[in-house]
C-alpha cells in the first residue's frame, strides 16, 4: 500500500487554495518550478491528474477536486485534536455542493434536499445561478448536481445524465372567493387577469399553445420567471396565476390560496443533472437512490 507524503499534499493544498502557482509559491516561501515538481510527484504517487489548466489557471480535476476535500480534512485535524481535549466534538461532515436554477421552486429544493437537513455529518452548500453558469461549475467539478426544471442538452464532449426526479402538475390558483361563481376554463379566461411565468418557461408556452387553441387572449398582468416571487404574487395579486402546486404548497394547505383548475397534460419537469464520474459523491447517490423506484407522474417524495 502506498504512504501519502503530507509535504506534496500540504503544497497541493496550497495551490488548490489559491489558485495559482504563482501565489502558493510566494506563500510557501518556494520557486515555481520546485513547486511544480512537488505537483508532479503526487499526482505520480495518486495515479491521477489533480489540475487543468484552463489558459491561465489551474482548474481542479475531479480527482484533484477529491484530493482537495480530503486535503481540508487533514489539515484541519489539529483544529479537531483540540476539539476533542476540550470536550467538543469533532467535525467530521461529508460535503454535497448543489446547484439550483435561480427560478426553481424553493419547496422542490427543500423536499430534495430534506433527508440531509440537520445531519451532523453533512454540509450542504447550496450555490443559486444560470443553466450556463451551473453547468460549467458541474463540468468543472465545483457543484456535484444541478437541479433544474429543463434537461440539459448532451454531446460527447459534455456528456451530462438527466435525472427525471418528478413532473408536477400545474394549475390555476388564487385567492379564495367563496360567495363568487365556478370558474371555467377556458372560457373565463377571457375576462380573469392572469400572472404568468416568463415567455422562456415550458408550462408558459404549452399555456399560451392552450389559449391560441381556444381563440382567447388572455389579459396578463404579471410575467414572472422566480417562482419564488409568482408565489408572492399568487398571495397579494386578485387574479389567478400559473403555477405548479408545489410552489404555493403551504398556502394551499392554509387556504390562503385554493386550486381553480388544474390543468390538463400539463406538467413542471424537474431534473438533477449529473455527469459520469469516477468518484461519485455518496450523499448524491442517496437522495437519487429516493427516486430511482418511484413513478415520475406523481410529486416528490416527502
Amino acid at each position: 500500500m502506498k504512504s501519502l507524503n503530507f509535504n506534496h499534499l500540504r503544497y497541493f493544498w496550497a495551490v488548490a487554495h489559491e489558485g495559482s502557482l504563482t501565489r502558493a509559491a510566494e506563500r510557501l516561501n518556494l520557486s515555481q518550478s520546485a513547486l511544480s515538481v512537488q505537483i508532479h510527484k503526487l499526482e505520480h504517487q495518486m495515479g491521477h491528474q489533480l489540475f487543468d489548466r484552463v489558459g491561465k489557471r489551474l482548474v481542479l480535476t475531479e480527482a484533484g477536486q477529491i484530493a482537495l476535500d480530503y486535503a481540508d480534512s487533514v489539515f484541519s485535524a489539529g483544529d479537531e485534536l483540540m476539539s476533542t481535549l476540550e470536550g467538543r466534538p469533532a467535525d467530521k461532515r461529508q460535503v454535497l455542493r448543489v446547484g439550483a436554477l435561480t427560478t426553481l421552486s424553493r419547496n422542490f429544493q427543500l423536499e430534495f434536499l430534506r433527508p440531509l437537513i440537520g445531519r451532523s455529518d453533512v454540509e450542504l452548500i447550496v450555490r443559486s445561478g444560470t443553466m450556463r453558469d451551473l453547468l460549467a461549475q458541474l463540468e468543472a467539478h465545483a457543484i456535484d448536481v444541478v437541479l433544474s426544471n429543463s434537461a440539459a442538452l448532451r454531446d460527447s464532449r459534455t456528456p451530462f445524465r438527466n435525472h427525471l426526479l418528478s413532473d408536477q402538475a400545474v394549475s390555476l390558483v388564487g385567492r379564495p372567493r367563496p360567495d363568487g361563481p365556478r370558474f371555467r376554463f377556458p372560457e373565463d379566461m377571457r375576462t380573469e387577469p392572469v400572472l404568468l411565468p416568463s415567455l422562456d418557461s415550458d408550462i408558459r408556452v404549452a399555456f399560451d399553445r392552450l389559449m391560441d387553441l381556444a381563440g382567447i387572449r388572455p389579459i396578463i398582468v404579471a410575467e414572472v420567471d422566480d417562482m419564488a416571487m409568482l408565489r408572492l404574487f399568487a398571495r397579494e395579486s386578485s387574479g389567478l396565476t400559473l403555477v405548479p402546486p408545489i410552489v404555493v404548497r403551504d398556502e394551499l394547505s392554509s387556504a390562503v390560496l385554493t386550486e381553480y383548475y388544474r390543468m390538463p397534460r400539463l406538467t413542471e419537469s424537474f431534473y438533477a443533472i449529473t455527469q459520469q464520474r469516477r468518484f461519485p459523491n455518496r450523499l448524491l447517490g442517496e437522495l437519487l437512490a429516493r427516486y430511482e423506484n418511484s413513478d415520475p407522474n406523481t410529486s416528490a417524495p416527502a
